[in-house]
């Protein structure tokens, strides 16, 4: 698969994500990749995650995802790759869903 075809990422990640700044770190990584999209908190106490871009970058930040900021612990992962929409402009914390 060629690395430069754009795509979507939707994740959600379980543990320890809430209260340690995984969105900001999310934010911070996504931006440092030119990545699109949004984070935001759930009430069930994951964390929700939709970027955009290369499909290289993707595959980094979902990386990321699985280590996350310093005091966070990282359980599980869902994750999907979907089609590129070219939806967002910059990468937002969105409000809790």
């Amino acid at each position: 698969m060629n690395d430069e075809i754009n795509s979507r990422l939707h994740a959600t990640v379980q543990g320890r994500v809430q209260g340690v700044n995984f969105r900001y770190f999310v934010v911070e990584q996504a931006i440092q990749l030119g990545l699109t999209g949004w984070v935001r908190n759930k009430w069930n106490g994951t964390v929700e995650v939709c970027a955009e871009g290369s499909r290289k970058n993707l595959e980094i930040i979902l990386v990321e995802l699985h280590q996350g900021p310093p005091m966070a612990q990282v359980d599980d992962i869902c994750f999907e790759w979907q089609p590129y929409c070219a939806e967002f402009n910059d990468f937002q914390v969105r409000g809790t869903v």
